[in-house]
């Protein structure tokens, strides 16, 4: 998670050495050649502060999910990736851009809060009620409160969490328990 996030900042600096050329990776609605921004958009940010505000969550919620595998987590961050992406062009207003790992964020957030029920593992349970505690003051963010934030892609990240909850749960833990 150290270097997901590292490349995050990498990524920044490049963006702001560049004249903020990486902006144009973010996603602009319902236009469709922007599908292809989908992925870039969650490693590119708009601004230094951006980027900061966004890693500790990310390496403590990543860590933690990673936990189970390189291999799971990477296919759990594609399918929030992609479903808060998807969820960002289908919804957000016209004429934005939106871009960052907060959709990741919330996406782990909502994975690591119900997995433990998912897959019947009291552990997991009583770590997604420690990341409730902990995190559970950005479900704030799903709302349209903030300008300039986009709760589109807060959303439907932690849609694309649980939703990765359920496409990724174990099945041999499911099958014993029962």
């Amino acid at each position: 998670m150290a270097g997901w996030v590292g490349l995050l900042w990498v990524l920044e600096a490049v963006d702001v050495i560049s004249g903020h050329r990486l902006d144009t990776f973010g996603i602009t609605p319902r236009k469709t050649g922007e599908l292809l921004d989908i992925v870039p958009a969650a490693f590119t940010h708009f601004g230094f502060g951006h980027v900061a505000s966004n890693s500790l969550p990310l390496l403590v919620l990543g860590f933690i999910a990673a936990l189970r595998g390189i291999g799971r987590y990477l296919a759990v961050a594609f399918t929030i990736i992609v479903i808060s992406g998807l969820g960002v062009w289908l919804v957000a207003p016209a004429h934005t851009n939106t871009a960052g790992a907060s959709g990741l964020i919330f996406g782990l957030f909502g994975y690591l809060l119900i997995r433990g029920f998912v897959d019947h593992r009291a552990l997991d349970v009583v770590v997604g009620l420690i990341v409730g505690v902990l995190y559970g003051s950005i479900l704030w963010g799903v709302l349209p409160s903030a300008t300039g934030v986009s709760w589109q892609g807060h959303l439907f990240g932690l849609v694309g969490g649980v939703a990765a909850a359920f496409l990724f749960r174990e099945r041999d833990a499911i099958s014993s328990a029962r």
